[in-house]
């Protein structure tokens, strides 16, 4: 099928799908949905807004759910490239700054043979913000890959903005549309210089997190952006490939610090299977790239960890330890965990 053959479909599938709406009197799409039925674990996303948000004139801990729920795919390559390392040194490669973060960040492994470099560009390096760009990208290609689909071995990508607005639950205004394209210049000025393999291939080069974007198709009736092309670069296109990736709880789109963020892909990605997982505070900090004093940081995690915003997840903090724990929110796993005594839990669990 064509490109234009396809964003025809997609056009098409929308435009049906907004009349049905009508049809029925819902404003939009997203009117009248039924709220997902809540689990043994977690409470529904409806329900950690409603939680969140008491108390008047308080705004919520969590971002309110703007459109349908969807699943997600978090590729996990940096993490991957270095599990060899005792330390698990996976590469925070975005800044936790909203702020033009113009430092340049440098990595190398303690045996010397891997090293990783992140120069920003003058408009600063990519935020945990401009990540969903990836994380949305990513899961078309997982998607087109899990389906043998033969585009899934093309490193451009194809999307409609409204649609990538939409699955990573952001409004769907003009404004929208403005941030996206400096997002997209943020990533690809975002440049990384390293010999980590990725998907079994060492590419040694310097390249962005994109190699390029282009608007493909505008609105005839102004100059804002329909549908828009992004070229991976080699290196993440490499890890795809292999499917060296994480599925993500949809509630991650809802978290609004970045450090919220950075702290769930952490103990995403440590935990595993595991029921938890601990880490001193000070190698915190380095994993999320904190510019800010560990006296501060430490006041940063206890109010997430006080929020309890994290999905999936629960943190508490040591202070004699210094040490953060990250488990998991599965009440049996949990407790069936600390019965056999294969827990990696804090004395006041056991």
């Amino acid at each position: 099928m064509k490109k234009s053959d396809a964003m025809a479909n997609i056009q098409a599938r929308a435009d049906a799908a907004l009349a049905a709406a009508e049809a029925r009197g819902q404003s939009s799409l997203f009117d009248n949905e039924e709220a997902p039925q809540p689990t043994a674990i977690e409470p529904t996303p409806a329900e950690l807004a409603t939680v969140a948000a008491k108390g008047a004139g308080k705004r919520g801990k969590l971002l309110p759910v703007r459109h349908v729920e969807r699943d997600f795919f978090l590729c996990d390559m940096f993490d991957y490239a270095m599990k060899d390392d005792g330390a698990s040194m996976e590469a925070p490669i975005f800044t936790l700054s909203t702020r033009p973060d113009l430092t340049v960040w440098h990595w190398e492994s303690q045996d010397g043979n891997r090293a990783l470099t992140v120069t920003p560009s003058v408009l600063g390096r990519a935020n945990m913000f401009d990540k969903d760009v990836l994380i949305y990208v990513i899961s078309q290609m997982t998607e087109a890959l899990n389906c043998e689909r033969q585009d899934a071995k093309n490193r451009t990508v194809r999307f409609v903005v409204y649609d990538y607005l939409v699955t990573t639950n952001k409004p769907t205004g003009g404004k929208e549309y403005q941030r996206l394209e400096a997002t997209l210049e943020r990533l690809r000025g975002t440049s990384i210089k390293t010999d980590i393999k990725t998907g079994g291939s060492r590419v040694k080069e310097g390249f962005g997190l994109i190699d390029s974007w282009s608007i493909v198709e505008k609105s005839p009736g102004n100059e804002r952006m329909i549908a828009i092309e992004v070229t991976l670069s080699k290196w993440l296109f490499n890890a795809v490939q292999a499917h060296e990736v994480l599925t993500i709880h949809r509630n991650y789109f809802r978290l609004r610090k970045p450090l919220e963020r950075r702290l769930y892909e952490l103990a995403r990605k440590h935990c595993g299977n595991q029921t938890a997982w601990t880490i001193g505070l000070e190698l915190l900090r380095e994993k999320c790239s904190a510019h800010s004093h560990i006296r501060a940081f430490r006041k940063y995690v206890q109010d997430i960890i006080d929020a309890d915003t994290l999905p999936e997840y629960r943190a508490t903090y040591c202070r004699e330890k210094d040490q953060v724990t990250f488990y998991t929110r599965d009440t049996k796993k949990l407790l069936a965990a600390i019965a056999t005594g294969k827990a990696n839990l804090p004395a006041k669990f056991r």
